[in-house]
């Protein structure tokens, strides 16, 4: 029988599919300024752990897939079957950290827009920013939201790599940036760089988008390695030309920036002062349109983790059928994106309550180790066909991207306990 006569489709790549969603939704204006911060302290020394990260999303995210594919079970159902702690663990922290990074969203979506309209307060923004994304993502197929985060990723892509391109890159110390190399005192920053750019709880949720694509089966194995490779690469682009920006426009400079969103508005008025305002707006642009990406791509994926966590926590790891995770349309993932949008408000209005942060914070600098494991762990053993499972490269580069994610979750545990009780 053909392909056509069985009525599946033939497998082939498309340029774009859920790994640009994965990635653009992981990269925030976090991560951008984290970046710019390394080169404007380093130069181009730190150039190669930008290079490292995006290996090691790579890394995770065909982990990701290949569990997906080659099981047709969701990476939740994957994690139930290695005992009810991980669901314990997954539904304490997605609650939480849904409530917080609501209001972290939302604000990073204003910041750019209310430095390009200074007249409208930056809460008003934050709430209809929150409102569009949900309206969106609410009404909205996951072929609209493949095609918003393209034209988002391509404006975020030109004011980036723009920027750079603007800053004259210096060659000769990109070259030399790509051979390893710690400074003293860059021990965080290298961990940072490597372990952060794109790297959130999204990260588990590429396997539901493909869900949604419509990548289900061993089939499109090849082809999801290219999307994600192609994406990540994307990102790793990105890393790069941010830190070229900071080794060229602040490190020559000595030029501090905040950390957050509010260091692409410093970055936006250093740009502004170099290159005249219009490049300064064509940035901001690109800072909202990395904001908001981020937004919708939460609003959507992790809505549809959560829903696939309400209804299938409470069975055993037996009765998990493949492929039974809700879409989009559920009500179980429609009361999350209404969760991600107004609890949060009340955070925009009152400030963060620091107990709610830390507890954000200590759950959060534990789920990229726990992914990084629990993977390790689901794909070397028999829950994954024979051909499917790690081999030994696979679990050497698994197993590093693993011990990197331990050690910054330790630094980031002890910083909130210090926080805590300093």
């Amino acid at each position: 029988m053909t392909t056509q006569e069985s009525g599946e489709e033939k497998p082939k790549w498309r340029i774009v599919g859920p790994g640009i969603v994965a990635a653009a939704t992981g990269v925030g204006a976090g991560d951008l300024v984290a970046t710019a911060l390394a080169g404007s302290l380093y130069g181009y020394v730190l150039l190669w752990a930008a290079v490292l990260g995006c290996i090691f999303k790579i890394i995770l995210v065909e982990g990701t897939g290949r569990w997906y594919l080659s099981t047709g079970k969701t990476i939740f159902q994957g994690w139930r079957s290695l005992g009810i702690w991980t669901s314990w663990y997954f539904g304490i922290y997605v609650v939480l950290w849904g409530f917080v990074y609501g209001a972290s969203a939302m604000t990073s979506v204003a910041l750019p827009l209310a430095a390009l309209f200074p007249a409208v307060p930056l809460n008003v923004f934050a709430v209809a920013s929150g409102v569009v994304g949900l309206i969106l993502v609410w009404f909205g197929k996951y072929g609209g939201l493949e095609k918003m985060m393209t034209v988002l990723v391509g404006i975020l892509f030109v004011s980036v790599v723009g920027s750079a391109i603007l800053a004259v890159p210096n060659l000769g110390g990109i070259m030399s940036g790509l051979v390893p190399r710690i400074p003293e005192g860059s021990m965080f920053y290298v961990l940072g760089i490597a372990g952060g750019v794109g790297g959130t709880i999204t990260l588990a949720a590429y396997g539901y988008w493909l869900k949604e694509k419509g990548w289900s089966k061993p089939s499109w194995m090849k082809v999801m390695r290219i999307d994600n490779t192609v994406a990540y690469t994307v990102t790793g682009i990105l890393a790069v030309a941010m830190l070229i920006v900071g080794a060229e426009l602040l490190y020559s400079a000595s030029i501090a920036l905040s950390e957050g969103g509010d260091g692409l508005i410093d970055l936006s008025d250093v740009l502004a002062d170099r290159y005249g305002t219009a490049w300064s707006v064509i940035f901001l642009v690109g800072f909202w349109a990395a904001s908001f990406s981020s937004l919708i791509g939460v609003w959507n994926g992790v809505s549809l983790m959560f829903a696939d966590f309400i209804t299938n926590f409470r069975k055993r790891p037996t009765d998990l059928a493949a492929d039974k995770a809700p879409g989009s349309g559920s009500k179980q993932a429609r009361a999350y994106m209404l969760w991600l949008t107004f609890p949060p408000m009340l955070l925009l209005l009152v400030g963060q309550p620091f107990a709610i942060i830390v507890a954000y914070g200590v759950l959060g600098s534990l789920f990229m180790p726990f992914l990084a494991i629990t993977l390790l762990w689901l794909l070397n053993t028999k829950r994954v066909p024979k051909q499917w499972r790690n081999g030994p490269l696979s679990n050497v580069l698994l197993s590093i991207v693993a011990l990197v994610f331990i050690v910054l979750g330790g630094q980031e545990l002890y910083n909130q306990v210090v926080g805590l009780f300093g």
